[in-house]
């Protein structure tokens, strides 16, 4: 009898010490995001990290996009303990680490070793006073969209990775006819007049915003010349420059690389039936072609959370090559930088065969839409409020930009 309690003793301890291991193996890692179920890189990255990572899962808590940065304060001023927050704008970690809520991560860094050298830098936007609070692993440069078929059948040469912007301004004159418009612009600011920050000197904190008027004088040329919808039409009629190029009547359009998976969707369900390619954005003469401007997204450790080590080895790998992999197997632009990202990308069923798009891929530089800056939020304020009635031609852009200079120099009085 006393072997067989010793037996059985020895089984219960076996067995408890297998469910004690399995508990421990069997991890959830809460990641804060939005639109978790509606973006295809969210379920691309998650199932290629749990399926590298046996044991681990992922759990996204899905908070809307349009009040992310609100939302998220909250809930770390809450005391929220979710492992991972990514990051939607710039200011937000750097509004978190000053409040305590991100944990700092050069320590991890040196400890593992880990390699920052393919972000080209963009990690520095993460980073106070040489610290490191996140870790990059979207970034959504600029690019031109153009319509193959518009170009055929004008027998017009397609848009090249070295065209200045007199040159574009110049095509898109000639390629408007017949119903047919050269370009599109979108409302935004951003489509509109940031370019001038892809020189790597302008930023749109700098405090001076004279380097704007090149951008709004071309675009106002253009308008003038019906080589573009105008902006009270845009406004009045809500259309979004999704479906705008999408009606196959646009022949270029400046937009974020975020719009090649959205393409590449149409062409499936058969929004639209065109032949399409990107290009690098034009640029100015004193500016190097392939020059451009972005966001970046990115993914912070919780400074509540229980789990950080799990959180590190997540966001490291989510920013690294094989995060970026996953990124890119679905059409997203990566943080990551490399030859064998480029090939992802080009490789992704529906993008476009020619060299011209996948050498689009690869900028020769990549400016932040907004920087890092003391009083960024306020600074946005402005130049965005004197930038829409300078689209509305409420004031010239000689006016709108004088605005800007003077509010914002307000700001530092």
């Amino acid at each position: 009898m006393k072997k067989v309690f010793a037996l059985v003793l020895a089984a219960v301890m076996l067995l408890s010490t297998a469910s004690f291991s399995l508990a421990e193996e069997n991890k959830v890692l809460t990641v804060v995001t939005w639109d978790a179920t509606t973006t295809p890189y969210l379920t691309a990255q998650k199932e290629a990290y749990e399926a590298s990572h046996p044991g681990v899962t992922i759990e996204y808590v899905d908070v809307a996009s349009q009040d992310y940065g609100i939302k998220t304060t909250t809930m770390l001023e809450g005391n929220d303990t979710s492992d991972v927050f990514m990051i939607k704008e710039i200011d937000d970690i750097i509004k978190w680490q000053a409040q305590g809520f991100a944990e700092p991560l050069n320590a991890y860094v040196e400890k593992s070793g880990y390699d920052l050298s393919g972000f080209v830098g963009t990690e520095q936007n993460y980073a106070v006073d040489g610290e490191l609070y996140a870790v990059p692993f979207r970034s959504d440069f600029w690019v031109l969209f153009y319509n193959k078929d518009l170009f055929d059948a004008a027998g017009e040469a397609y848009p090249t990775n070295d065209m200045t912007w007199d040159a574009y301004a110049d095509l898109a004159v000639r390629m408007t006819k017949d119903g047919v418009f050269g370009t599109h612009y979108h409302t935004w600011l951003s489509a509109v007049a940031n370019w001038t920050v892809a020189d790597g000197v302008n930023t749109l904190a700098d405090r001076n915003y004279d380097d704007l008027l090149y951008f709004y004088q071309l675009y106002q040329k253009l308008e003038d010349a019906g080589a573009c919808m105008s902006y009270a039409d845009l406004k009045a009629s809500g259309q979004h420059y999704s479906g705008a190029f999408a009606k196959g009547n646009i022949a270029m359009m400046p937009m974020g690389y975020w719009y090649v998976s959205t393409l590449i969707g149409y062409n499936k369900d058969g929004t639209c039936n065109f032949n399409w390619g990107i290009a690098a954005v034009p640029h100015k003469d004193d500016v190097a072609a392939g020059s451009s401007f972005g966001n970046l997204t990115g993914a912070m450790i919780n400074a509540k959370s229980a789990n950080k080590d799990l959180a590190w080895d997540y966001i490291s790998w989510l920013g690294g090559e094989e995060g970026a992999a996953a990124t890119a197997s679905v059409g997203a632009r990566p943080a990551y930088v490399s030859e064998t990202v480029a090939d992802a990308m080009s490789s992704v069923a529906g993008f476009p065969t020619d060299e011209t798009s996948k050498g689009a891929l690869i900028p020769s530089f990549v400016g932040m839409e907004w920087p890092v800056a003391e009083k960024v939020a306020d600074i946005k304020t402005i130049v965005n409020e004197e930038h829409t009635l300078i689209m509305a031609r409420e004031i010239t852009p000689e006016e709108g930009i004088a605005e800007m200079n003077e509010r914002v120099a307000e700001l530092f009085e």
